[in-house]
């Protein structure tokens, strides 16, 4: 007899990645779904004001002029031009999104990386006195800068300054006003850490100095041979570029003039849809208008939600699972590594 095939409406992901992994079973298909992570709240006014004029124009053409109707072979010409710029706006904005997955993952494998060789390296070498406290704390504390790395990165993109000069103050500056900052994220940053966030510097690339500080002092007390710490400021570098395209990604909005000719195109259209289908279908004209409106709408709507994917959207990037997700994997390393400098025995 075959084994049973495992029930996917209840699988649940194992414990790593278990928060940036989808955890609730879909009690519903996507079809019937209107509310989270649809896009219908954002076409519903285009979508009514576009039907109501169809109902203005079926009214006029039945009890007024009689005569409003349009050729229906205008509809074909005007429709190529609409796909060709939905297709445009969706396929930029889905590469944008794509892209910024891909320097988040970028970002978070140098962090595993740096991690790896810091803690495998941090020991003395056979037959040395065993690490000192300072050169320990040196070290952990180094690999919660690099956690702190992946949330300062968060915030930046989501335009949360979050370093005021003291860090105990608990507090961050964003678009939307003062916000108490998440406990854990504050514990990772080095005591006395004072930000430049209002002279132009980003936390980011301020940690990645102290990250490039401890390789040359891990360099000079021999944990690291040149070779190897050549390449760990190649893992540095590779953070910084991720994050300086994530940065070009939140700071590059669409031209404005496709976006504005983009409304004005989908608005003609369906504009001049009641026009060339009244004639035919009479009232039956309404629905017809709205669905068209519903479906070129919504692709609009859904590329304007990828174009920013940093942000808290349904649709965005899932930054805060991500982000836990490897600051819960570098504190395990972390806290092995401690337990086995305790008992003497080595890290690898």
């Amino acid at each position: 007899m075959a084994p049973s095939r495992p029930n996917h409406h209840h699988r649940r992901p194992t414990y790593p990645l278990a928060h940036s992994q989808r955890v609730k079973p879909r009690r519903w298909p996507l079809v019937l779904r209107f509310a989270k992570g649809a896009v219908h709240g954002i076409i519903v006014i285009p979508v009514v004001l576009h039907s109501l004029f169809t109902v203005l124009i079926v009214y006029l053409d039945r009890h007024v002029t009689g005569n409003l109707g349009l050729p229906p072979t205008i509809i074909p010409s005007l429709s190529i031009v609409v796909g060709l710029m939905l297709v445009f706006r969706n396929q930029t904005s889905y590469d944008r999104f794509w892209t910024g997955r891909n320097c988040l993952t970028t970002i978070g494998t140098s962090v595993r990386n740096l991690a790896r060789a810091f803690l495998v390296s941090a020991r003395a070498k056979d037959g040395a006195p065993p690490l000192t406290d300072v050169e320990r704390a040196d070290t952990e504390r180094i690999i919660r800068i690099l956690i702190a790395i992946l949330y300062a990165v968060k915030h930046n993109l989501r335009a949360e300054w979050n370093m005021p000069p003291s860090a105990a103050s608990g507090l961050v500056e964003g678009e939307g006003g003062v916000t108490t900052a998440k406990a854990e994220y504050y514990a990772l940053l080095p005591d006395g850490l004072e930000g430049f966030e209002d002279q132009g510097l980003g936390l980011p690339l301020q940690l990645t100095v102290l990250i490039e500080s401890y390789i040359r002092r891990g360099f000079e007390r021999t944990w690291f041979h040149g070779p190897q710490a050549s390449q760990m400021t190649v893992q540095v570098n590779g953070l910084v570029d991720a994050y300086g395209r994530m940065e070009t990604i939140r700071t590059t909005p669409i031209p404005v003039a496709h976006l504005i000719h983009q409304k004005q195109v989908l608005a003609l259209f369906n504009c001049v849809l009641p026009f060339a289908t009244v004639d035919d279908f009479g009232w039956w004209a309404v629905p017809i208008v709205a669905i068209v409106a519903f479906t070129l709408y919504g692709i609009e709507g859904i590329g304007a939600q990828l174009e920013d994917p940093f942000g808290y959207d349904k649709n965005d990037i899932k930054m805060d699972g991500i982000v836990e997700d490897t600051r819960q994997e570098v504190m395990v390393l972390l806290e092995e590594w401690k337990a086995t400098g305790r008992e003497g025995t080595r890290f690898y």
